[in-house]
């Protein structure tokens, strides 16, 4: 199983905190005042993403960037990995994603992230952890991958999957990127849509599997994902996986294919 319950942590796992929010308040300083005890902070714009620029705003770090980043945490590849966030998974997703293109074999998400951590009552521990060095090497390729003329691919001849809200899909709002609208051919497919309103965790498989057959996924379909910038999308494709599909990310997004005035942009529904 991908997703890990508080109760069933694997033994001698690495525990990373990557609790990060688009336009929210810093993970750095919510780490510092309360994580899971042995857990070492990862951040998303330096250690999960390279610069922003033509790849867009998140785009794929270098292996040389990610694997210091990561081994510094304390990660090697004989050890399980688990990764948590604040609760819905979007930023463990992106987390989960780069360790499994990066060629680890044993990542976990927390299921609730540090919420349901701290709603099920576990300790917690505060100020900097440190972590004994890792040993892990990054080798890519453990993940399909998108770039933008494989994404226009798979809006032709497959499914591809925007997980943006509806209003910038359709063009009316777009507060983030330049340009509004989405990738011709593509599918609007919310990744809040994907989980639980009460509980912001992912619904069960079946329900997943139903919301993504509604969207045209078949078993023998090839299908992608993006978003703003690759981080939401990646919420997807561990969503894809935990209803029995597989998805390739397109780790530039919008924000990368608006970046090429020759590519076509679409609007409305």
């Amino acid at each position: 199983m991908t997703l890990v319950s508080g109760a069933a942590l694997p033994l001698a796992a690495t525990l990373l905190d990557v609790r990060w929010e688009l336009g929210g308040p810093p993970g750095w300083p919510q780490y510092l005042d309360a994580h899971i005890p042995g857990a070492v902070f990862l951040d998303m714009e330096t250690a999960l993403a390279g610069p922003p620029g033509e790849g867009g705003r998140h785009p794929l770090p270098t292996g040389e960037v990610f694997g210091e980043a990561v081994r510094a945490a304390g990660v090697s590849a004989e050890r399980p990995v688990v990764v948590y966030d604040a609760g819905n998974s979007m930023a463990a997703a992106r987390a989960w994603w780069l360790l499994r293109y990066f060629g680890h074999s044993r990542v976990f998400v927390l299921d609730g992230g540090f919420s349901g951590w701290l709603a099920a009552g576990y300790a917690i521990e505060r100020g900097v952890t440190a972590a004994a060095r890792g040993e892990f090497v990054p080798r890519a390729g453990g993940m399909p991958l998108l770039d933008a003329a494989g994404a226009a691919a798979v809006a032709r001849a497959g499914v591809l999957l925007d997980a943006r809200v509806p209003e910038r899909f359709r063009g009316e709002r777009e507060p983030i990127d330049p340009v509004a609208g989405h990738i011709p051919g593509a599918v609007n497919l919310p990744s809040a849509s994907l989980l639980d309103p009460a509980s912001g965790r992912f619904l069960d498989a079946g329900e997943l599997r139903a919301r993504f057959e509604a969207a045209g996924i078949r078993d023998e379909a090839e299908v992608g994902a993006y978003c703003g910038s690759g981080v939401t999308a990646a919420h997807e494709v561990l969503a894809l996986e935990l209803a029995g599909f597989a998805g390739a990310l397109y780790v530039g997004s919008w924000s990368e294919w608006i970046r090429d005035p020759a590519r076509p942009v679409a609007s409305g529904a």
